[in-house]
């Protein structure tokens, strides 16, 4: 099932749950004698703005994330959770500090237990059997994702047989890649399922039958040779996946999930908890939204500062590579002469660069130039925190150059990082490279904290004018 469609679904089923147990509520007030609205057409409308407030729950807590082949059981103890948290906050806002604490209980308040339970029962149901009809449909075939096994021995044919013996986890696989490139021999078949190449095919592969899932079942599980593989195919916009080594599960070298007792790791999952991602972007939006805000009539004199001095336009648009390399247009105000790369071509500013105008040079040291770039992050293109995005053609030759360059991509690119405040500008390969590692540092601990850190770092950046 597609993920826009599983979600729209979801979406469809919660508003239907969430409004029945208002409609069931309403009617037990009413039967036990308490005063409830009697009015059909009023209680619907109740129960949208009431649905509004448990979307924004739900979403909170990625209940509207994709969630293959997570068990039922999961799933009620997710619902659960999310509202639990969110009658918890209905209690709040309607709890009277002076008249609930200078009298027992009423028994009208003792109805928020009654909707708890109500809510509960009615968002779980509809949720298990939203995945029961799922589960039965990926065992029929349908909704299954195209999967690639890497590796061609008796433990990658094993695992073959374990996912057709269980479609409802939702993968299909469509064959095999080997892991020696020039001995692979493309005419190998087992049962249905053929050798596609070798693992120095694996993007092309990837590409070639529309693969959705990568899982790895090298021989040995030598560290060294997942890690190649990885490189191979970064920036491939798919779900690697490896099957754990009883000898890394006793060591407590991975957590894994399982389903009929199906064993699989993620590789390079998701870090950031989905409320934490939630957080980040609506901090993305305040944030961006004040300061464009706030700095708008500082902008208007830049923008005159910049004229007066220099002949092109107040604000510089470069394409740059995005999350999971999609291209979007970035601004800035111009420090540059205009067209300063028409004669050189691509290249990165120095120092004291003479292509740098004499107001460029004033607003590079304290940053002012990428106020602009607020307005990428309003819509989406980039976030506040995060590596800084290149351009295509650095892009492309960093890919080549640097092992694990593109993993920068799985996440949206920031105004400012970890690199920003512990590096410098980009002036070479090697200072590329330096910087790489504290992207990966910040990829491998995202999180609300993290971010927090790198915000007041940059402001301290800012204020010391440590810009060029």
């Amino acid at each position: 099932m597609p993920k826009f469609l599983e979600k729209l679904l979801l979406i469809l089923i919660d508003f239907i749950a969430i409004a029945l147990s208002f409609l069931v509520w309403a009617w037990l007030r009413r039967e036990l004698g308490f005063f409830s609205e009697t009015n059909l057409s009023f209680l619907l409308l109740i129960s949208c703005i009431i649905f509004a407030f448990w979307f924004l729950i739900f979403s909170f807590f990625g209940m509207y994330s994709h969630r293959y082949a997570q068990s039922r059981l999961d799933e009620i103890i997710t619902v659960l959770k999310c509202v639990t948290f969110g009658v918890l906050i209905i209690f709040l806002v309607t709890f009277d500090l002076e008249r609930d604490l200078s009298s027992p209980p009423k028994v009208s308040r003792m109805f928020i237990i009654n909707y708890w339970l109500i809510v509960l029962a009615f968002v779980s149901l509809t949720r298990v059997g939203f995945r029961s009809v799922q589960r039965t449909l990926l065992s029929s075939g349908i909704g299954q994702r195209r999967t690639l096994i890497v590796g061609w021995n008796e433990r990658s044919r094993d695992l073959a047989d374990k996912i057709s013996q269980f479609p409802a986890l939702g993968y299909k696989v469509v064959g095999f890649v080997g892991e020696d490139s020039p001995e692979v021999n493309k005419t190998q078949r087992y049962q249905t399922l053929p050798v596609l190449g070798g693992i120095d095919e694996l993007e092309q592969i990837v590409t070639d039958v529309k693969a959705q899932e990568v899982i790895l079942a090298l021989k040995g599980h030598s560290r060294k040779r997942v890690m190649e593989v990885l490189n191979l195919s970064n920036g491939v916009p798919i779900n690697f996946k490896i099957v754990p080594d009883l000898y890394d599960i006793v060591m407590g070298q991975a957590r894994t999930n399982q389903i009929y007792g199906f064993p699989l790791i993620d590789i390079m999952p998701d870090l950031m908890p989905e409320w934490e991602r939630k957080v980040k972007r609506l901090m993305d939006i305040v944030i961006s939204s004040a300061i464009l805000l706030l700095f708008s009539p500082a902008s208007l004199l830049i923008a005159l500062a910049i004229k007066l001095d220099s002949k092109g336009p107040v604000l510089y648009k470069q394409k740059r590579v995005g999350k999971d390399g999609k291209e979007f247009t970035i601004y800035k105000f111009r420090s540059m002469i205009h067209n300063a790369e028409s004669l050189t071509g691509p290249r990165w500013a120095e120092r004291k660069d003479p292509r740098i105008t004499r107001v460029g040079r004033i607003i590079r040291r304290p940053r002012i130039d990428e106020v602009p770039q607020f307005l990428n992050v309003l819509k989406g293109e980039m976030s506040l925190i995060g590596p800084r995005p290149e351009r295509p053609y650095f892009v492309e030759t960093f890919k080549k150059q640097i092992p694990f360059y593109a993993r920068r991509l799985k996440v949206k690119p920031g105004i400012t990082g970890w690199a920003q405040i512990k590096g410098d500008y980009d002036t070479s390969i090697e200072n590329v490279k330096s910087k790489l590692q504290y992207d990966l540092f910040y990829l491998e601990n995202m999180s609300l904290r993290m971010d927090l850190k790198i915000l007041i770092n940059t402001i301290y950046v800012m204020l010391l004018g440590r810009g060029y």
